[in-house]
């Protein structure tokens, strides 16, 4: 029997883009507005053998599409388009090789680097100009048709975490889990790993709400990290937009997954994904053939606007994506429902997210995708947070996306670095402290709008913060000249790990002054994991390719210190969870704010430029009546070395307890009732409460 008979192909239809099985048979249909024909390329279960080739018989509305009768979830395919090889106008089709399918939920294999996955000779002198005839299939991971209604999530469970009370985790899957003794070896590193009752459970005991995943996306490892021993760990280099990365299976492969989403849910903690739709993996014009590229470059990319054979380079990855195209929005927008509905999935954290509002014109906040996903049903009413810059003209643009949106803020992890540091920014500090209202105390935004963060998995952590005065990204092969060199760090005598007592106390200190001040700010925390119990990447601030001691968390190497270190992260947590005088919901809540000098008195305009030991007092009279909830609170910070005394100021009824110091393990819970003296302590801060 001949490949071509044994399937037939009717016409189907193009509503549903991807490869949806429904029942009987299996529909394809590929975007493409400039290919000629498309192949459909169906394989053995190997992946090895192509068992038939169908040509998709229909073409409408720029949707090539076609019907496999009686094929069956966990088939394996993919696409062969046929087109002009035209790089100079912006088309680079080349039908020998084998292409990935922008909707495949699921891939099979791995892209295995090969000279034939490029649509031009390597090492021709025509460069990218040139054709090269080999076939990629061989080396290219296969698209599988999976069946939407296999798994049983047992009913809706999910959280929906009020945007005020949420406390965000950001962690990696294989990072958290690859190390963890609590968890079976078989599950260390996967999804159903970080869905085992025990990492719910520690994740579940800090008290967070919503957990923040590092790209599950499905990506490749780059050639070049490859060739060095490295691999693409942090993973911002989506291949595929609707499949989970393989590379985090488990046993139960895709299901483990929804495992994964189900058990946090179940513990009442949300899913939130870090997403990467403003580049792919295909580089520039000399990179790779894998699917956007060979299907419709010009329509999936933005070519510079005279000489379409180049990319526009916002990301600084080679490509980026052309949202302003409405087949490339779909896809965007329909990736992001699938993982919404399909996965259950909380919200999303985008990538480079400027990107995402870029117009022809440059950014808009009322560009198309914006726009799309504000009149969404489903995405409206998930987390949707930006990180608002990218490497474009205008792409810096904190405070600056629509109402609706959270945002990364960075201007809170500079300033709150900078100021335990001992530098005076005083004003800004204070703005961060408050929820950054010069940023989003428009359009009525909310306090949570601003997600703030000391670290990220962008940097240092908060222990090689206070450990390290430089980067130390050695392993990474690139002799120390990546990652960032304004750190604001500062290791306190000694660069990196220490046995001398004084500067390990001064580091511990200063953790738990960094953490009070993000758990104590307006504003949404985000907790980097590990942070809670001083985990360290040796002093590497960009593990992107650490896939290795350097990323995985050390869960067996924590000292009585570092424990010390998560309970009172825990504490933290907890109190801002009780007091809604530390997570404020709205700019209209009758908020009081007083600033104080050390000498008692109210700060003056001059004495912001002077010293930065500061006093925060921040009341609420509507919540005096309620049981066990402050009204009034009383904040000292000292960034300084040397002790300060500071006079307490006496305003209200019935003086201040000490609630806690991040000088002292322990507050003797004494009130004090008249103006006086109180030693704070160098770098310290602290927490008055009415008794």
């Amino acid at each position: 029997m001949s490949k071509e008979n044994a399937f037939i192909i009717r016409p189907g239809h193009g509503q549903q883009l991807g490869a949806n099985f429904d029942g009987k048979g299996v529909n394809f249909a590929l975007f493409s507005a400039h290919a000629e024909r498309v192949e459909l390329c169906l394989f053995d279960p190997s992946g090895k053998t192509e068992i038939a080739r169908l040509e998709l018989p229909e073409y409408t509305d720029e949707i090539w599409h076609g019907y496999v009768p009686d094929l069956q979830p966990g088939a394996l395919y993919g696409y062969r388009v046929y087109g002009p090889y035209d790089p100079e106008n912006g088309h680079r089709f080349n039908p020998n090789k084998l292409l990935i399918d922008p909707y495949a939920r699921e891939l099979e294999g791995d892209v295995e680097w090969n000279d034939a996955h490029f649509g031009y000779e390597l090492g021709h002198e025509e460069s990218d100009l040139s054709f090269d005839s080999r076939d990629s299939a061989p080396y290219t991971p296969k698209c599988k048709v999976i069946d939407p209604d296999a798994f049983d999530w047992q009913g809706e469970n999910r959280p929906n975490v009020p945007w005020p009370k949420t406390v965000i985790y950001e962690t990696h899957v294989k990072g958290f889990t690859r190390l963890n003794p609590a968890l079976p070896q078989e599950l260390r590193g996967t999804f159903e790993g970080l869905g085992h009752q025990a990492s719910v459970d520690y994740i579940k005991s800090l008290g967070i709400t919503s957990v923040e995943l590092l790209p599950v996306h499905w990506f490749p490892d780059d050639q070049h990290l490859l060739d060095r021993g490295l691999k693409n760990f942090w993973g911002y280099n989506t291949l595929g937009f609707f499949a989970p990365a393989s590379r985090y299976y488990g046993p139960e492969g895709i299901a483990g997954f929804r495992n994964m989403v189900r058990a946090f849910h179940d513990a009442g903690i949300e899913v939130i994904l870090d997403v990467v739709y403003n580049h792919t993996a295909e580089g520039n014009e000399l990179g790779p053939t894998l699917s956007f590229k060979g299907i419709d470059n010009f329509s999936y990319y933005r070519t510079m606007p005279d000489q379409h054979r180049y990319y526009i380079n916002d990301t600084g990855t080679g490509n980026t994506v052309n949202t302003s195209h409405p087949r490339v929005l779909q896809m965007v927008m329909d990736s992001l429902r699938y993982w919404a509905q399909s996965m259950h999935v909380d919200g999303f954290r985008f990538d480079l997210g400027t990107i995402l509002g870029r117009e022809p014109e440059g950014f808009d906040p009322r560009g198309g995708f914006f726009d799309a996903v504000t009149q969404d049903p489903v995405l409206s009413k998930l987390k949707l947070i930006g990180e608002p810059w990218d490497i474009g003209p205008g792409g810096y643009q904190v405070g600056g996306f629509p109402p609706g949106w959270g945002e990364w803020n960075d201007k809170y992890r500079d300033t709150v670095r900078e100021y335990w540091k001992g530098d005076n920014v005083s004003n800004d500090f204070a703005a961060r402290l408050l929820g950054s209202g010069d940023l989003y105390d428009l359009r009525g935004r909310r306090p949570w709008s601003s997600v703030n963060f000391i670290t990220a998995h962008d940097g240092f952590t908060l222990n090689d913060l206070v450990s390290y005065n430089e980067k130390h990204n050695e392993a990474n092969g690139e002799d120390n000249n990546d990652g960032h060199n304004d750190n604001r760090s500062c290791n306190y005598g000694e660069e990196g790990p220490t046995e001398n007592q004084d500067i390990i106390a001064v580091r511990e200190r200063q953790k738990r002054n960094f953490l009070a001040t993000l758990f104590f700010s307006h504003g949404t925390p985000m907790l980097l994991a590990g942070d809670e119990f001083g985990r360290s990447q040796q002093g590497n601030n960009n593990g992107y390719c650490q896939d290795s001691e350097i990323s995985w968390f050390n869960w067996e190497a924590q000292s009585e210190r570092d424990r010390a270190l998560r309970d009172f992260t825990q504490h933290l947590i907890a109190l801002r969870a009780e007091q809604p005088l530390l997570r404020r919901e709205s700019w209209r809540d009758g908020l009081e704010v007083r600033w104080f000098n050390a000498g008692g008195g109210l700060q003056q305009s001059e004495q912001w430029d002077e010293g930065s030991t500061l006093g925060l007092a921040i009341s609420r009279p509507d919540l005096e009546k309620e049981e066990g909830i402050w009204h009034d609170v009383l904040m000292l910070f000292n960034p300084f070395e040397g002790d300060v005394p500071f006079q307490i100021p006496q305003f209200g009824e019935g003086g201040w307890v000490l609630e806690l110091s991040t000088a002292e393990e322990k507050t003797d819970g004494a009130i004090i009732t008249e103006t006086i003296d109180f030693v704070l302590a160098g770098r310290s801060i602290a927490l008055f409460r009415r008794p």
